[in-house]
Order: structure tokens, then C-alpha cells, then sequence
């Protein structure tokens, strides 16, 4: 069987590579981390195909987790009624109290680690072989805590697998729980050696250029931030720091200009949001990144490679959302603006 693991960069095509590798003949199960993710593949499959095909098994990943994996293999024993995302309060938690709440709820974290201890794995990795030729792993990066130990067991299942992510697109974890994997995303190279020791192939060339950002934007990436991408394009965007009040206000009332703001976007007016929320997205031209205080800070130090990884992540996804020009904004010009 055939495994691998494509290492992309941002707009370099991982949705269209996916639905492409899909036919009409094989029978193909399909797991995205995000409902977003969910709607945008499942239109992205219906225009190729014209329809819905059968024979593809489209689902989020805590829908797999508890209706394909947990409900038909474990909920005669265990009796859960549905998945409570708050994780577990309760420290002195033992036996299956770590695992269901009161409500009788599954704790989101925890049903990977479940499924494991109760010595359902060999059960998961025969329903896959048996109702599936292909798996497909949509954004891989954001696995975590036992989630990443659980994929591990999914990919020994007797099917060929691609899992396709941007590991510098890693701006949320599928769960986390106290130290497990919590240094998972701290290294790329080791990092990388986590899907060799699975015995998958690492691909780091079939989506290593951006179609989405042109050759400024991509340099601007590689310089500002560390993170190396360059263009399929050849045609050159702009890049500018915004310091006028009026300017300022003028690219705020733009609804074809999408401001980004690190956080607490909802509180401003017009067509904004979060930088980490447009992961995924692909269809803003223009676009204005508001700096925070901190942020703000290192733009004009030179020194943006130096956040946080989240931080600096976030702002990856932000800046890559761009298909034409980048206008960086201070937050203070906008806090008038700002609902209280």
C-alpha cells in the first residue's frame, strides 16, 4: 500500500490535489479537521463531479472519531451520549469518569485515548480496510495531543493513505491534553520524522510553491518570517505600512479589502475577522493586517520571526490569504472604531 504525507505551503493547491486524486472507481474516505473544511471540499467534489458521489465518505474528524470509530465498537459497553468539547475539570477523574462527564458526554480530548485503552484500534483498522481503498487526511497539522497517536493507528489500516498539510499552517490542535504530543509542532524536522518512522513517504515538492500569493507576498514570507514559500506567479504585488489616520479609515469602509486583526475581530465594523479563522480560505484579494501592540512591534524591529509560534503562525495564514496587495495597519488608528 501506498502512503505519504505532501509537506505543502499555503495556496499551493491541497484541496484541488486531493480532489483530483479522487475517482469514480475506488472508495475513498475523506477526514478534515473543520466543518469549513467539510463544506468547502464537499462543494469543491460536487462541481468535479457533478454530483455526490457514493463511493466518497466525507467527514469531519470528530464525527469519524465518535460515529465510525466509537459508536459501533464501543457504546454498547461505554454508553456515551455525544461529545462534550469543554476538556475534563475533574483531576482526581478516574476509570471511565476520565473519559464521559456527568452529562454522559464524551470528553473531546480523551475518545482517541479511549478508544486505545479499551484495545479498539485492531477493530478501527478493519473497518477502514473494509469499507475503504484510499484515506485521505486533510490538514494534517492540526493533530494533536492522542489525536496524533490515534492517527497513527488509522495509517496501519490496509488501505493506501495521503495525508496533506502546511506545517506552519498549524494555528489550532484537534485536542490537547496535559503533556501528550505538547512539543509535537516545536521542531519541522522532527516533525518530519514522526511520518518516516510511520513508514510514509515525505513529500515536500509537489506543493511547494503558491499559486494564491504572488513573488512579493512570498518573498516578503521568506524574508519577514522564516517560512520559505515562493510563487508560481511572476506578476509582483504590493506591500505598504499605513500610518494616516484617513487612509486608515478609507481601507476600513473598503468591503473588498478583508481586515485581519489577531483577535476580537467581531468588534469592528465591516468585513472582518480573526487572522488564524481564514485558514483555508481563498477568496480575498486585498488584504489589511491590523498589528497588535506586540505585533506592531517586531514589524518595525524587523524582528516578526521572532514570535511566538502561534503568533507567528497565525500571521502566516494571514498574510497568505492575500492575492493582491498587503496593507499593514496599526490597531491603535482603529480603536475608535472599536465596540466596546
Amino acid at each position: 500500500m501506498d502512503k505519504s504525507v505532501i509537506l505543502a505551503v499555503a495556496g499551493s493547491g491541497k484541496t484541488t490535489h486531493l480532489v483530483n486524486k479522487l475517482d469514480a472507481e475506488h472508495r475513498f474516505l475523506i477526514i478534515t479537521y473543520t466543518i469549513n473544511n467539510v463544506s468547502n471540499l464537499k462543494s469543491r467534489i460536487a462541481k468535479r463531479f457533478q454530483c455526490s458521489p457514493q463511493n466518497i465518505h466525507l467527514v469531519s474528524y470528530f464525527n469519524f472519531l465518535y460515529s465510525f470509530c466509537y459508536k459501533p465498537i464501543l457504546h454498547q459497553k461505554i454508553m456515551a451520549k455525544g461529545i462534550n468539547f469543554e476538556p475534563c475539570r475533574n483531576r482526581f477523574a478516574r476509570g471511565i469518569d476520565r473519559y464521559r462527564g456527568p452529562d454522559s458526554r464524551l470528553y473531546s480530548n480523551r475518545i482517541a485515548k479511549l478508544l486505545e485503552e479499551q484495545g479498539a484500534m485492531n477493530d478501527v483498522q478493519e473497518r477502514i480496510s473494509k469499507y475503504f481503498d484510499y484515506v485521505f487526511i486533510d490538514e494534517v497539522q492540526d493533530f494533536g495531543g492522542h489525536d496524533f497517536n490515534f492517527l497513527k493507528g488509522i495509517l496501519k489500516a490496509n488501505v493506501n493513505a495521503v495525508c496533506v498539510g502546511d506545517y506552519f499552517q498549524h494555528t489550532f490542535d484537534t485536542s490537547r491534553d496535559g503533556t501528550v504530543n505538547r512539543t509535537l509542532h516545536d521542531d519541522y524536522n522532527a516533525y518530519k520524522t514522526q511520518f518516516l518512522s510511520m513508514g510514509l513517504a515525505v513529500d515536500e515538492d509537489t506543493l511547494r510553491n503558491s499559486h494564491r500569493c504572488s513573488p512579493s507576498v512570498c518573498s516578503y514570507v521568506s524574508n519577514s518570517l522564516g517560512i520559505q514559500i515562493e510563487s508560481n506567479r511572476t506578476d509582483e504585488t504590493k506591500i505598504s505600512f499605513v500610518e494616516e489616520q484617513g487612509h486608515a479609515d478609507r481601507i476600513l469602509t473598503e468591503d473588498c479589502i478583508v481586515k485581519l486583526f489577531y483577535r476580537e475581530s467581531s468588534k469592528y465594523p465591516g468585513q472582518s475577522k480573526n487572522w488564524g479563522e481564514t485558514k483555508g480560505e481563498d477568496r480575498y484579494n486585498d488584504v489589511c493586517i491590523v498589528l497588535n501592540d506586540t505585533t506592531l512591534k517586531s514589524y518595525k524591529k524587523g524582528s516578526l520571526h521572532k514570535l511566538a509560534s502561534q503568533t507567528k503562525n497565525k500571521l502566516y495564514v494571514a498574510l497568505t490569504r492575500a492575492k493582491g496587495d498587503i496593507y499593514f495597519v496599526p490597531e491603535t488608528l482603529y480603536k475608535r472604531h472599536k465596540a466596546t
